[in-house]
């Protein structure tokens, strides 16, 4: 093995320059496809926080998953009945209390109640159609970051005002509203309040920023026109990923449907399925173009070698020997070019994170990069699989070299 290894690094140092171009191409790939791997999968992380600090991660709504059975399907199998009306249900979960404390029992993480209506917000001539959320400000911590998130004001100043009312900052943008402001909310059961601004939040996701509302739990059932309303429960869980396995228990328990976050934002997630395609596919066609230097300097080198081939052989050199040779040396390029792309990746990727940008669409002024140590361990493995392959053609080739052959040919 010594000797191998011996053979290879005199043939590689013997071409300093070729090699070099070598080990940069393929330095090159794994340093770019560290800082892409950085750039994509921290802006995903970004935005997943932010959709997941922003969202609870279960929502149990008055709704069923499926459409009760009506009494005639009950008793008559074979009975098809068509054209009439539903029963009418009162709005609203039955017993919401008892289902809190059933599900308090053994859940791992925070629930509280909810009343949500669909209001329209009238100021200064402005008409805006608003998703109004009654809340617990005693509960609230407990199942998402709002009080973290108020950008003037606090939950509790619901208390301090008749019908007080925090809006989303990007929402009183839009209407021109500030705190202190008296709004006037009408919804399509009839209802219609003056309520008093007293707080602004900001949660970085405008679609939320620019169309939500909180008030308190009674205001809304006002507005909802029916006293001991709660239509929702949201669930904030110790663990976010695990929301699809107690979402399916929940509704299972209580009969009610509950929407896990990732299935509530099924069409987001899906995108970023696609950008991992994209990025991965980018990164292995980095990789492929830097392998053709390897194959092209291992191919200069058998070509060149020829007679020391010839000579190793007639020294009694096996065709697996002279084969590693050439292998272990295309395995050299790769492992110094995948180190030295390691310090470029993570040099681009720290001089990417200090590049200020200025937009008023994003909340930061810097690029959110994810440091993984897999993006390094992804790109090395590519990078000295890449060159292995790239040197194994040129290396099976030599070792299949005749010696008498090439010595003849030689004299």
């Amino acid at each position: 093995m010594n000797l191998i290894l011996e053979i290879a690094w005199t043939h590689v140092c013997a071409r300093v320059r070729q090699t070099g171009f070598a080990v940069a191409g393929v330095a090159t790939g794994v340093g770019f496809s560290i800082m892409m791997a950085a750039l994509m999968v921290g802006s995903q992380n970004d935005f997943t926080e932010r959709l997941v600090n922003t969202l609870p991660h279960i929502t149990v709504s008055d709704e069923r998953r499926n459409p009760p059975v009506q009494p005639a399907q009950k008793f008559y199998g074979a009975a098809e009945i068509h054209g009439l009306t539903p029963e009418t249900r009162r709005r609203g979960i039955k017993n919401p209390l008892a289902i809190m404390a059933a599900l308090e029992a053994w859940l791992p993480g925070g629930v509280a109640p909810t009343v949500r209506v669909q209001a329209i917000i009238r100021y200064a001539n402005h008409d805006v159609a608003t998703s109004v959320v009654g809340i617990d400000p005693r509960r609230e911590a407990q199942v998402s970051d709002l009080p973290e998130q108020m950008r003037g004001g606090t939950l509790n100043d619901l208390y301090r005002a008749t019908n007080a009312i925090i809006l989303g900052d990007r929402l009183a943008e839009k209407i021109g509203a500030r705190t202190g402001a008296n709004i006037t909310l009408q919804t399509s059961e009839g209802a219609n309040i003056t309520a008093q601004v007293v707080g602004l939040f900001h949660t970085g996701v405008r679609r939320f920023d620019e169309s939500t509302a909180y008030v308190l739990t009674k205001t809304g059932q006002i507005l909802a026109r029916q006293t001991g309303l709660i239509n929702e429960l949201r669930v904030r869980l110790n663990d976010p990923m695990a929301s699809r396995r107690i979402a399916a228990r929940m509704e299972s328990e209580t009969g009610y449907k509950s929407v896990s976050w990732q299935e509530a934002n099924e069409d987001l997630l899906s995108t970023f399925i696609i950008r991992n395609i994209i990025m991965y596919a980018v990164v292995g066609a980095i990789l492929l173009v830097a392998s053709f230097g390897t194959y092209n300097i291992i191919s200069t080198i058998t070509h060149e070698k020829a007679r020391d081939i010839a000579i190793m052989k007639s020294l009694g050199l096996t065709e697996f020997t002279v084969r590693s040779i050439f292998v272990v040396e295309a395995l050299i390029i790769g492992l110094a070019g995948a180190l030295a792309g390691f310090a470029l990746g993570y040099a681009l990727s720290r001089g990417l994170g200090s590049i200020r940008i200025t937009n008023p669409f994003l909340d930061s002024d810097r690029l959110p990069l994810a440091y993984d140590y897999t993006h390094y361990l992804l790109a090395g493995f590519v990078a000295l699989t890449s060159s292995v392959a790239a040197g194994y053609a040129p290396a099976r080739k030599a070792a299949r070299l005749y010696p008498v052959e090439i010595i003849r040919g030689a004299t």
